[in-house]
């Protein structure tokens, strides 16, 4: 199968969430499965310096397109490259007005005020360069609102070009809360016809909404979880989009994330202090405990339970939640461990908290890649007590290193975490603590209820253990996607001919 991958980050070149991680991983593993992959994302030459890479050793395609973006006309160029070990191409789109900035979407707090037209562009281009470079795929698996036009540009301009005939449009939602919404008039730069928009199709409450235009023009939609893909047809958690999932509910299909685990895994890991597996975690453990105990400035005590998170410090990550219960926690014997950035009030209450108990809470505001392998290594207990959580990999990421996650039973998290339950732990599932109810007392006794079975070791091995044996690769996950895009074939098929056999 020929498939073209679109997204607006990609390890190791951009990234500032999951979806980085997503479309890096999903494209390898769908390439180590046979099939011809070739990654699409914009070309952000100041994150690729600031990640350590040379733009220079990139291949600089011969190939360039001119991109309408409403009344302009507008250069792009194409950069080759690809993973180690991987089949798969990534092709980086070139255009430096757009794209060569020191933050992807936003800076100082503020979006960037083109975001809009910079996706469009980005949106035709890939486009436009799977035409010219003859890919011809069968799928064009787009990602988020960054992406949300490509599956309209498909069915609207593509879908009759030569190579483009029978591919069939999957489109990725990661997160809901992120639309891509702008006012009316951005209309005019898609080069779309106005007649689509309207509250069926691109409009959303009088403006222009990349993510619906990127779910009703799309033959299949998934999301990152399960659950999620059932949550975000209610309205809790469609921020207004429920109704439009809830009537392409047949061609919704939630898949859960895999880890890449040729990055995230405690026997090859390079980063951490001791290399150890589900055999070996008694002796490999305790070491990288010490290890991050002495990084961290914390006394090195190996049997007080280690508690740490690695998120963006914000209200959603249930950082409030985790700031209530800790002031009752560190009444006790524990150790708290901290990396992250985000929202100021959270970043000077945790680094306040530091300050208060330093032999018990150590908090780095920022993120360092190497020490979040680590704190994952380090960590007895990982705390994910998001309000919504599309997926999550940080709690995966923690079940692989024998790290025991307490987390808020939504989305992904619902779909990875067991909880130590009596009749969970007798049939051999068990392999953390999960919550329904967002409250800062309920987590603190979920902290409580994991500290004193921490203190129960053949008990807390077995939570270890159960997490660790489970096969989080992308490999199960990518075959997921691969059912998608039968499918998303199927309906495109039985689409053509419906139409075929009307005129």
């Amino acid at each position: 199968m020929k498939i073209v991958v679109a997204s607006s980050e990609a390890i190791p070149f951009a990234k500032t969430g999951g979806l980085a991680d997503v479309a890096s991983a999903l494209s390898k593993a769908l390439a180590d499965a046979g099939h011809e992959v070739s990654l699409f994302l914009p070309c952000y030459p100041q994150s690729i310096a600031k990640r350590g890479l040379n733009l220079d050793e990139f291949e600089l395609c011969p190939e360039k397109v001119m991109i309408s973006v409403g009344s302009k006309e507008v250069e792009a160029r194409l950069r080759k490259t690809g993973f180690p070990g991987s089949s798969a191409t990534v092709y980086l789109v070139e255009q430096a007005r757009y794209f060569d900035r020191p933050e992807l979407y936003h800076e100082g707090g503020r979006d960037y005020q083109d975001n809009c037209e910079r996706f469009i562009f980005f949106s035709r281009a890939v486009m436009e360069f799977t035409k010219k470079l003859n890919l011809s795929p069968d799928i064009i698996h787009a990602n988020d609102w960054q992406t949300g036009l490509i599956p309209a540009l498909l069915n609207i301009e593509y879908e009759d070009q030569p190579g483009f005939e029978k591919t069939a449009a999957v489109y990725t939602i990661h997160n809901m809360a992120f639309q891509g919404q702008y006012w009316h008039w951005d209309m005019l730069l898609t080069g779309i016809d106005w007649k689509y928009f309207n509250r069926h199709q691109m409009e959303f409450f009088g403006q222009l909404n990349l993510l619906k235009t990127g779910i009703v023009f799309s033959d299949m939609v998934t999301t990152v979880s399960p659950t999620y893909a059932k949550e975000i047809r209610t309205e809790q958690f469609g921020y207004g989009l429920h109704g439009v999932l809830d009537s392409h509910a047949d061609r919704l299909v939630g898949i859960l994330n895999g880890v890449d685990t040729t990055d995230w895994n405690p026997e090859i890991d390079p980063h951490i202090a001791a290399n150890y597996s589900a055999q070996t975690v008694a002796d490999g453990k305790p070491r990288c405990k010490a290890a991050l105990q002495e990084r961290m400035g914390l006394p090195q005590k190996p049997d007080v339970p280690l508690l740490g998170a690695i998120s963006r410090m914000t209200d959603q990550k249930g950082f409030s939640l985790i700031l209530d219960a800790a002031e009752n926690l560190l009444a006790t014997d524990v150790q708290l461990v901290i990396l992250g950035t985000g929202d100021p009030y959270h970043e000077t209450s945790f680094s306040e908290l530091a300050r208060r108990f330093p032999d018990k809470v150590s908090t780095l505001i920022g993120f360092d890649e190497i020490l979040a392998h680590q704190i994952e290594a380090g960590l007895d207990i990982f705390l994910m007590p998001s309000q919504f959580e599309p997926c999550g990999l940080n709690q995966m990421y923690s079940l692989i290193y024998g790290t025991v996650p307490i987390v808020h039973e939504v989305g992904g998290l619902a779909d990875s975490v067991v909880d130590a339950s009596d009749t969970n732990l007798e049939n051999g599932t068990a392999n953390g603590f999960s919550f329904w109810h967002f409250d800062a007392t309920v987590l603190y006794r979920q902290m409580r209820r994991a500290i004193d079975m921490y203190n129960d070791k053949p008990t807390w091995q077995q939570l270890m253990q159960n997490g660790m044996t489970r096969d989080w690769s992308w490999k199960h996950s990518a075959q997921n996607y691969l059912s998608v895009y039968q499918q998303a074939l199927s309906f495109r098929a039985n689409s053509t001919e419906s139409v075929s056999a009307s005129s």
